[in-house]
């Protein structure tokens, strides 16, 4: 996400690299690159030169502090102004009522179901709450289908009434169902348009004044850029939801809409999807998404991704199996799962610092361990636990096993002992030739 507006900053910084002195000249030059980033961005215009204007106010007349030279000092003013520009401050969902009523607006195809789904396993995971989906889009094929299959993938109950066509009557029902089975979150998804309308949003308007909600989150597509601003405030004044939720930020998104939205609507971003899997949602964080746009990573979100999927007993495990050299392809292949949890490989390398611009030409996909893990499975159990038995013989075996080819057998076994032989050195500089073998893996 937002590639193409970092690569842009990051140039745009480096006009002032070398430079002993913050001078109205050298500023002048850098923020006319970083406005003309903001707008190729799709940032609206009054707000990319609000954001410049407040940057060269803060840079002119600065000291630069022993520490830091000129192209860092301005680094530092543009992240906190970028973390302002995006609301400052994290900001929660409101889980207060019993049942929490969470009503979900947006347009069609911004991926409201979907999302719904996320939420629902977010709240059922992470919060420990009882939800039940309601389906109220009465009007497109196959809307509440979807929303069973969402809601049998995460283990969630799904209210619908296929035979009534008043979604006001239906979500009424369903907090009511609701109270009677114990369910203390109910998530109401509701019918979009492909465009703003008044009978949608005479709908929507009447659903809430019925229900109520404690939250009202408006779902926008991060893809259309300026429209989904425009979109959201046409939303927010019928509704004043509470809310944004940012999807598809995993695809080829400029990134205007993070940018622009809570300067246009004055309402916190507050989650943003990541993946077509229903773990792939992230609480939005504007400090991290700055470090993120400037090229810093985001090591704290990376953090919480993999304590979600840490198991101390197996970390204990693996490691005493490195340390006697017994880790074998069964403790690999474990790795990799653990990995495939924690979300796509592409999201997983940006939040490592200098990383994305390292990776920023491999095209890694979801399905970049496929072929690893087919000819792992190709393996017996004892070459798995003993690589260096593979002979030439074995490996035609594997590679006709997996469908792949006996070079790719052999690149995985050089790849493996390269790894495993990484493993002991991390802590000893070995990151770097680590990044660099990822960078092969993906290629």
């Amino acid at each position: 996400m937002f590639n193409n507006l970092s690569d842009k900053l990051d140039k745009a910084l480096h006009v002032l690299k070398g430079h002993g002195k913050i001078t109205e000249v050298n500023v002048a030059e850098t923020l006319k690159e970083v406005r003309r980033a903001l707008l190729d961005a799709d940032v609206n215009f009054k707000i990319a030169k609000t954001f410049t204007n407040t940057v060269k106010e803060k840079a002119l007349g600065q000291d630069v502090l022993t520490s830091l030279n000129p192209g860092q000092l301005m680094v530092k003013i543009v992240k906190d102004e970028l973390t302002e520009l995006m609301g400052g401050e994290t900001v929660g969902i409101n889980l207060s009522g019993n049942p929490t009523v969470i009503l979900m607006s947006g347009l069609q195809g911004s991926g409201k179901t979907t999302f719904s789904g996320k939420l629902a396993n977010y709240l059922k995971t992470k919060k420990t709450k009882n939800v039940l989906l309601v389906g109220c889009d009465v009007y497109r094929p196959a809307a509440i289908n979807q929303l069973q299959v969402v809601g049998e993938q995460i283990g969630v109950e799904v209210y619908a009434e296929v035979d009534n066509q008043n979604p006001v009557e239906i979500s009424q029902n369903a907090i009511k169902h609701a109270k009677e089975t114990g369910k203390n979150v109910v998530i109401i998804d509701t019918a979009g348009r492909l465009a703003v309308d008044e009978a949608m949003m005479t709908e929507i308007s009447n659903i809430h004044k019925a229900v109520n909600p404690q939250e009202t989150l408006f779902v926008v597509d991060s893809m259309t850029g300026q429209d989904a601003v425009n979109t959201a405030k046409a939303f927010n004044d019928i509704l004043n939801f509470d809310g944004v939720v940012l999807t598809k930020l995993d695809g080829d998104t400029r990134g205007g809409a993070a940018l622009s939205i809570k300067s246009v609507v004055d309402k916190p971003i507050k989650f943003i999807g990541t993946g077509e899997k229903m773990e792939a949602i992230d609480v939005f964080h504007p400090n991290r998404m700055a470090d993120r746009i400037l090229g810093m990573g985001d090591v704290v979100s990376l953090v919480e991704r993999a304590q979600e999927q840490y198991d101390e007993e197996e970390a204990r495990k693996i490691q005493k199996k490195i340390a006697k050299n017994q880790f074998g392809f069964d403790d690999f292949l474990k790795q990799i799962q653990q990995i495939k949890k924690m979300g796509n490989m592409k999201d997983l390398m940006g939040m490592i610092p200098g990383a994305g611009k390292m990776m920023k030409d491999v095209d890694i996909d979801d399905d970049a361990f496929k072929g690893i893990e087919a000819m792992i499975h190709s393996m017996t159990p004892s070459e798995r636990t003993e690589p260096r038995t593979i002979n030439a013989s074995r490996k035609k075996r594997i590679a006709k096993g997996s469908g792949t080819s006996i070079q790719e057998v052999n690149q995985l076994l050089k790849q493996f002992t390269q790894m495993s032989k990484m493993m002991k050195m991390m802590q000893g500089g070995g990151s770097r030739q680590m990044m660099q073998m990822m960078k092969g893996m993906g290629k």
